[in-house]
């Protein structure tokens, strides 16, 4: 049977209904995951420079579409589809089910569009004003450029014809099969004298309804966030280095932290004050990430521990690239608990590496 974005809707197992207290978790996380993609996007931009942005965006944005693209094509209904229509619908649906808005307008099986509107999640609220354009030419060339690669078509590039950080109308281009083979600097080109064609809402593409209730809609814009953050943060040690890219995304982790401890707290109803309410907010959050955390009996406001099962952000990683990743990311929370009314310091063991288990402790300076 057809949805209303032409495509096919597919039976799903029932998901479990999510309680207020995960559910408030959820948008959390992705908040607080979100500020910190942000962040560390501004940190590179300032303190590493233009060139590194740029080279920084673009193996995140491959390692993205080699992790992404292709898997995802029949989970969206793309599958069969022109090649051109498909790409453009794949940035729509994808960006969609993330929270991000993007039009889409078919010209023929040939061209089709795909705009961007504000505001921009890539670059929200006035992270837009420090981030320079090679940060664009990165992702357009790790990802956009790559689309006709990954699909085995060599006629198939993207043209761009607006970018964000010019002050045009925001990114906007469209996916085209040409009538010929394209070298690879062919595979993204520019045309700015071309404009979009008029958005019609009713030929706009929505997720398969069956396949994307609620819930899993709200765990996947968390997802969308989370997954930023750690390709990111792995993709920044090839281009600096571990040390450099520790030190970066390190830091940017703990001022969002820092920055964001109360927005999060209201999220998840936990309350300012000493070390039993900081071990209160991070066991609150770790429902927001499906790990399992409890606050050990006897927490005091002047010492608490926080025993925890599971480590989601690091699953799936190699061992390097975990270790990196988990040593920029703890300092969320430390940020956190920094950030509370009382002198909080914390640190965290990790007591059992496979399953995993971990030990935060927090204590007053």
């Amino acid at each position: 049977m057809l949805n209303q974005s032409g495509t096919k809707d597919q039976p799903t197992r029932d998901l479990p209904a999510i309680d207020a207290a995960t559910s408030a978790a959820i948008r959390a996380q992705e908040r607080l995951h979100h500020a910190y993609l942000l962040g560390l996007q501004l940190m590179v931009s300032t303190r590493l420079g233009p060139a590194v942005t740029g080279d920084w965006m673009f193996r995140l944005f491959r390692r993205q579409h080699l992790q992404k693209f292709l898997s995802s094509f029949d989970k969206l209904g793309l599958t069969g589809l022109p090649h051109a229509v498909a790409c453009a619908r794949y940035h729509v649906l994808s960006n969609d089910i993330g929270g991000v808005a993007v039009e889409y307008m078919e010209e023929s099986d040939r061209k089709a569009w795909v705009r961007f509107r504000y505001p921009r999640w890539m670059y929200h609220g006035p992270t837009i004003c420090g981030v320079p354009v090679e940060a664009s030419r990165g992702f357009l060339r790790g990802w956009y450029a790559h689309n006709g690669v990954s699909l085995g078509n060599p006629r198939l590039g993207f043209v761009c014809v607006s970018e964000d950080m010019t002050g045009e109308f925001g990114f906007c281009g469209y996916f085209r099969e040409f009538d010929h083979d394209l070298s690879e600097d062919e595979r993204l080109q520019f045309a700015r004298d071309e404009l979009p064609p008029a958005f019609d809402p009713a030929r706009q593409p929505a997720p398969p309804s069956a396949q994307w209730p609620a819930e899993r809609l709200q765990k996947a814009a968390r997802n969308y966030a989370i997954e930023y953050v750690r390709n990111g943060v792995c993709e920044l040690a090839r281009v600096v280095g571990e040390d450099t890219a520790r030190t970066h995304a390190g830091l940017a982790a703990r001022l969002i932290g820092m920055q964001y401890c109360r927005e999060i707290g209201d999220l998840v109803g936990a309350q300012d004050g000493g070390a039993d309410r900081a071990a209160d907010l991070l066991a609150r959050m770790a429902l927001g990430m499906g790990d399992h955390a409890e606050v050990a009996p006897g927490a005091s406001p002047v010492r608490a521990v926080v025993e925890q099962t599971g480590s989601r952000i690091v699953h799936g990683l190699d061992a390097a690239d975990a270790a990196l990743l988990f040593d920029c990311w703890k300092e969320l929370w430390v940020g956190a608990v920094r950030a509370h009314a009382a002198m909080l310091d914390l640190s965290v063991e990790i007591v059992d590496a496979q399953t995993p288990r971990l030990r935060w402790t927090i204590a007053a300076r």
